[in-house]
């Protein structure tokens, strides 16, 4: 009989079929990459927590997530490597940047509601305006909001509350009232005759605009919002 030994001593002879030794699978398996790594408690994109920004002894203003301004929201704190960066940067500028200013039985309501979308500007990078055109375009945006907030005054019993949004390329204005009155450009336009100029400067500043009556449910004054878009400036 002969003596020869089909395996090396201590080897068992060959593995099953689809089952890899220890060694091998060590091998196969995919070394682990750096930076990818989320911190614990960090917000992603999905976040939908709001935070709310004191006005300087005013009303308290709302920055929604998505909004810069708004801590803790955005890929860049979820701790992403470089090469995430890319992606999540995409994923940002998508995301619709939104505040929103009560402005019931507030003081100084017009300036109030200039400064506040100054100061969105101002995160979102409209300013400080790099070129004319930049600075023309925000100049714009906050005639529209003086107009629309001082129309709802003299005509709308004063407005409720400011809301600012923008997905990058539209700014939207929105001003909420009580009132039941249809703003509308003052027709035939005389430039010459004081007053009646501030529905037909948001017509002629803006892409677009209009009314958008309150749900019935909400009460039996309904009201309104008075809504104007502005185009982005170019980058």
């Amino acid at each position: 009989m002969s003596t020869t030994r089909q395996h090396p001593p201590g080897d068992l002879g060959p593995e099953p079929d689809g089952i890899a030794s220890v060694s091998e699978a060590s091998a196969a398996a995919p070394a682990p990459v750096s930076g990818t790594a989320v911190p614990e408690g960090s917000a992603s994109l999905s976040d939908t927590s709001l935070a709310d920004v004191s006005l300087g002894g005013g009303p308290t203003a709302r920055m929604e997530a998505g909004d810069p301004g708004a801590q803790g929201t955005g890929a860049a704190a979820a701790g992403f490597g470089a090469a995430a960066e890319p992606t999540a940067r995409v994923a940002r500028e998508s995301v619709e940047q939104v505040r929103s200013l009560p402005l019931n039985g507030a003081s100084g309501i017009v300036p109030l509601a200039r400064d506040f979308t100054r100061q969105a500007l101002y995160d979102w990078g409209w300013l400080p305006a790099s070129t004319a055109d930049r600075k023309a375009a925000a100049e714009d945006v906050l005639l529209v909001v003086s107009e629309l907030v001082t129309n709802a005054c003299l005509h709308a019993e004063g407005p409720d509350s400011l809301r600012v949004s923008s997905d990058g390329k539209v700014l939207r204005l929105e001003v909420t009232d009580r009132s039941a009155g249809e703003p509308s450009p003052r027709s035939p336009h005389q430039a010459g005759r004081p007053g009646g100029h501030g529905m037909f400067i948001v017509q002629r500043l803006c892409l677009d605009w209009g009314v958008v009556r309150a749900p019935e449910s909400d009460g039996p004054s309904n009201g309104k919002t008075v809504w104007a878009e502005l185009a982005a400036p170019a980058p």
